[in-house]
This record gives C-alpha cells, structure tokens and sequence, in this order.
C-alpha cells in the first residue's frame, strides 16, 4: 500500500511575459509595503532598473555573491534594519535570491523573488551561506519568497551557455528529487515532467541561440517545476557533492551541477529502477544516463570540472568533506572509494556510463 506525507509550500506565482514591472507594483501595493530594498547584482542593474520603473525604493544593494558569503548576508541585513525595509524584491538568479533569503532569515521580512535565470532558488525554503571554505544549509519557510514574479522576458539577454546550465542545475534539481530524503510519488510526478519540459526547453534555446521566447518560457516553467520539487523531497547525493564543492573550492554553481549530474545518476539509477525508468522516459531514452549524456551533448553542456578550477589534488579532501553529509536516503551504499572514482572522473570529463561504479 502507498504511503507519504506531503507539504505544498504556500506562495503566489505570477506569470507572464513582459509582465513584470506591472506584476511587481501590484504586488508592493497588496502587500502595503512602505520601504522596499532592491537586491539585484552589478550585471542585473539594468534588467533590475527596467522591472523597478519609477517605484519608490529605499535601499538598492548591489553587493551580490556566489554562495553567499557570511560577511556579505551581514552587511546587508544591517542595511535592511537601517533603513527599516518591510520587503525584500530580489532581481537576479540564485546568488541574488540567495542573499534576499539570508536577510529573511535573519529579520522575517518577506520577499518577492524576480528570478533572471532558472536556478530555482525563488520555490525552496532552503538557505545557505558560505564562511570559511564551508557551505551551510538548512531549511525554514521565513525563507520562502512568499511571490515569485515570472517573465521570460527577463531571461532573453542571458547568454545560450550560461542558460544551458542554469537550465542543467534545474535539472538536478529533478533528478535529485527521485531519491531525495523526502521523496513521495507526488514529487517524483512533478520531478518528471519537469525533465522532459526543461530538455525541450535547453534544446530550444541552443537551437535558436535563445532569440525567440518559447524556449525561454518552457525552461522558466520547468525551473519552477524542478524548484518545487527539490523543495519537498530534500537534498539528495547529487546537491551534497555539489554543495561541498562550491564552498569549499568557489566552484561556479550551476556549471558544477551540470557536469556532476550525469555521474551521481550513473551511479544510483542502478539501484533505482523506477527512478531509472521516470528519467529515462522524460528524457525520450532507453535510460536515464544514456538520456543525459545525449542531451549534454546536443545542448554543448561543459563536462569537465577542471575546466572550472577544481584541481585534481582536491579530490580525496573533497571525498572525505562529502561522507558526512551523505543522506540515509541514497538508494546505495556510498562509500570514500566510490566518491573518488565519481570525483575524478568528473574532474576528468571522462563519459558518464554505470560501467564506472561496479556493484
């Protein structure tokens, strides 16, 4: 008999191309919102100045990280406290919501996240910040964004590489959530659909070079899906390895999800048939790995984690950092030797295929 329990997390969703300076204003009206901070990064200003228009803002924060450093997340909500902000209006991708979601989770002042690329971060009540080479997470829906603004509009100026990615970390995302802590059937329905939308939506844009907005909808769309998901069934094996690796060495976030997807799945779909089965079948394959490495292929995804700057000699440190924050749901046994191979062979940009990880 099937059995689970689960949580939708409670948030507005607004949609719609070239809709989103009208969406936020009405949004800043229903919440009665009196002094607004604006958190977009130096390469968001422009997209940030477009959505914001002639609103009253009191305080515009531009100091935007990968990773969010703790120092960063300090100096930013001093600024928040000081100027006595009551919403948050974060414009940008994960750094930015990020920090937005660091600032919340220390005051409680809620959030309208404006997502520029598909990274997801605007759907979870996950958080994490970075101190010291070391990566904390947690979860806590003061996080939350409690209105997500949509617009595909917003993402038409982000290059075909850096959308390959972030739509690749998306990906994860829903990869993940096949054997995430929380997993249930209805994350594992959601998880899939939002593979087959953000394949279709990858091979769009590389197609077009991302000039026309259908792709652009399609992958926003599938990064919502992905985010919602990942939210519900928890971090999986995948996102603790990639977590390790951005704070510890400053690894580019959605490049490293990227490359590291194929070889996690390698390495667990044989001992997940069903997950094996759902990927595979999004995908339009026989098999889920055979399906990622056809589509990285297609879209020109990167492949090799040292052409990123994670240097072999990092490995074994990186294996051992890893072991701790293995969770109880991985469908197999994970052991330092395993990490080493899948490390490697990552570094590498070897071929993903299950012959790597013999049972």
């Amino acid at each position: 008999m099937t059995a689970f329990e689960h949580t939708t997390l409670a948030q507005r969703v607004l949609f719609g191309t070239g809709e989103a300076a009208r969406h936020l204003a009405a949004e800043i009206e229903r919440l009665g919102a009196t002094a607004v901070m604006v958190l977009a990064g130096p390469q968001e200003s422009d997209l940030a100045a477009g959505v914001i228009g002639d609103l009253d803002v009191a305080v515009r924060w531009d100091d935007v990280a990968p990773h969010v450093p703790v120092a960063n997340a300090r100096a930013a909500t001093a600024a928040a406290r000081d100027k006595a902000v009551d919403l948050l209006v974060s414009v940008g991708g994960g750094s930015t919501t990020g920090l937005a979601k660091a600032i919340a989770l220390d005051t409680g002042i809620p959030i309208v996240a404006v997502p520029t690329t598909y990274a997801g971060s605007e759907a979870t009540n996950v958080w994490g910040m970075t101190e010291n080479s070391r990566k904390t997470t947690g979860v806590s829906d003061s996080v939350l964004p409690t209105t997500i603004v949509y617009d595909p509009a917003l993402t038409a100026s982000l290059p075909v590489e850096l959308s390959v990615v972030s739509g690749l970390n998306a990906l994860a995302h829903c990869v993940d959530s096949m054997w995430g802590p929380r997993s249930d059937p209805i994350d594992r329905a959601l998880a899939s659909e939002g593979i087959g939308v953000l394949s279709r939506a990858l091979r769009a844009i590389k197609t077009d070079g991302g000039r026309t907005l259908a792709g652009r909808e399609e992958a926003l769309y599938g990064a919502y899906l992905s985010a919602v998901t990942f939210a519900s069934a928890g971090s999986g094996l995948h996102h603790k390895i990639c977590h390790v690796l951005g704070g510890a060495y400053d690894l580019p976030h959605a490049h490293t999800h990227a490359i590291v997807l194929p070889y996690v799945t390698a390495f667990l779909t044989p001992a997940a048939p069903e997950a094996n089965s759902r990927i595979a079948s999004a995908l339009d394959s026989d098999d889920a790995v055979t399906g990622l490495n056809t589509l990285r292929t297609d879209i020109g995804a990167p492949t090799a984690l040292r052409d990123h700057g994670f240097e072999e000699r990092a490995i074994i440190e990186a294996a051992q950092l890893i072991m701790p924050a293995i969770p109880a749901s991985t469908p197999r046994p994970v052991t330092v030797e395993d990490l080493h191979t899948l490390l490697h062979a990552a570094w590498a940009g070897d071929v993903p295929s299950k012959e790597m990880f013999p049972s």
